[in-house]
């Protein structure tokens, strides 16, 4: 009788904690997400500025045309 109420107690346990295990899990994984996404964006903008695409020859180019 002692074992069911254990199993039963433990099972229902289980199903309350379940939504704090989801946050647990999928909190740290969003920030982690965005900080790597901040990083990124930011790492292309400083090499776009240092490294460029020669954008402004074709500017030039196009003018001269004109």
């Amino acid at each position: 009788m002692k074992t069911t109420i254990r199993v039963f107690a433990i099972v229902t346990c289980i199903f309350m904690l379940q939504g704090c295990i989801h946050k647990l899990v999928t909190v740290p994984v969003k920030v982690a997400y965005k900080t790597t996404k901040g990083v990124v964006k930011g790492t292309a903008a400083v090499v776009g500025a240092v490294i460029p695409d020669g954008d402004d020859e074709d500017k030039k180019d196009e003018k001269a045309k004109d």
